[in-house]
């Protein structure tokens, strides 16, 4: 081959080349906030993504968060600036403040193959699975689960749950427990952080550290156990059944107001609900599929079935929302108490000792006073008081 051929080819070859480099860089891309248990090599981000782009032509590009009230807090921050065309991932208890937000935009998509159990009728938001919030233990230790909160608090048992401020489990957490005590939620609170071992920002970290031993329960969903079946044929994981009633979460999708690929957008919408990936997400993101007749494992029909707490994204941001909000520093305060190590000497007596300083009569007046104060302190919590030298 003489240098002149050699030449025409290799100009041939770097225009064919930059043809394909000029094609690739045509495609559409479409960046979808979610959360990192969705994306991982297990859950259903990586089979979604595949079956999305043969059909769509285009790259999807999923980022992760903690959870999602990690993906709401992003865009709030991020607002115009954000890269993100969907949020996938928020809840039914956090759509009412991303609409007030300003973060979403309407969809174009025909819910009506929705089923009937959500009632659904909303054009913001787009759902793509659901469960029911729960405690999940090893049945192989703890063979009389407690079937209330009442019985839950009143055990010995240790607790893992998310953080309400990072996490949709956690802001459920949060729901269900004002739903079971109302006025009393605060002291259900302090009741509970004495049995927490920790407080994660999201679902994976806590579940993580659950099978692992950390906890005699975690929060989870009443779908859980059907991974341990399907996934890895062990089926002592069991869902708490209370007596309370469970609430249901409703993961949604909605695109972001500041997009620009409202079109590629809408189009991944209606894949979430479509056959396909309604297939996919009950056995890699463990909920239940949001439209009928869709063919699941024979584990799914071993879960318990609970009794709803009902509670609809309305009824939360009118109600619900506001008290919850008012509860935020007790919750806080219960979690940083959850939050400190806990040490043997916890539980043992303690000696205090008080003298009196410098300042004659009124000093020594003070300390009694002090002595008195202590005293009454004790006797509020219940604990036992003895002077032992005066």
């Amino acid at each position: 081959m003489d240098s002149a051929t050699t030449l025409k080819l290799s100009v041939a070859g770097a225009m064919l080349t930059a043809s394909f480099a000029a094609v690739a860089s045509d495609k559409p891309e479409l960046n979808v906030y979610t959360y990192d248990s969705f994306v991982s090599e297990w859950g259903p981000g990586p089979q979604l993504k595949t079956a999305f782009e043969a059909q769509c032509g285009c790259t999807l590009n999923f980022v992760a968060a903690e959870d999602g009230v990690s993906i709401l807090n992003r865009a709030r921050v991020e607002k115009s600036n954000t890269q993100a065309d969907v949020l996938l991932g928020l809840d039914n208890g956090l759509m009412t403040e991303a609409t007030q937000l300003g973060l979403v935009q309407s969809h174009s998509v025909d819910t009506s193959k929705i089923t009937s159990d959500l009632n659904w009728n909303n054009n913001q938001f787009v759902p793509f699975d659901y469960g029911y919030f729960a405690f999940i233990y090893d049945a192989q230790k703890i063979q009389a689960p407690a079937t209330s909160f009442a019985e839950l608090l009143a055990s010995d048992a240790s607790v893992i749950y998310q953080d309400p401020r990072t996490s949709t489990p956690g802001q459920g957490l949060m729901t269900w427990v004002n739903k079971a005590y109302g006025e009393e939620a605060a002291t259900a609170w302090a009741d509970l952080a004495k049995q927490t071992v920790t407080v994660t920002k999201g679902w994976w970290e806590a579940y993580s550290l659950f099978l692992e031993g950390g906890s005699d329960y975690v929060l989870s969903y009443t779908t859980s156990p059907a991974y341990h079946v399907v996934a890895e044929g062990k089926n002592q994981y069991k869902a708490a059944e209370f007596t309370d009633g469970h609430v249901a979460q409703v993961e949604v999708a909605a695109i972001s107001a500041y997009s620009d690929q409202t079109e590629l957008a809408n189009q991944f919408l209606e894949f979430l609900i479509s056959n396909e990936a309604q297939q996919i997400l009950p056995v890699t993101n463990w909920m239940l599929p949001v439209i009928d007749n869709v063919e699941l494992p024979e584990a799914f029909e071993q879960l318990v079935t609970p009794q709803q707490i009902k509670l609809g994204s309305d009824e939360l941001a009118e109600d619900e929302l506001p008290r919850l909000k008012a509860r935020i520093p007790e919750v806080e305060h219960a979690l940083q108490l959850a939050l400190l190590p806990k040490d043997a000497a916890d539980v043992r007596p303690a000696m205090l000792e008080i003298r009196p300083g410098t300042g004659g009569e009124e000093a020594a007046l003070f300390a009694g006073d002090l002595l008195r104060m202590y005293q009454r302190y004790a006797e509020s919590r219940g604990w036992g008081f003895d002077i032992i030298e005066e």
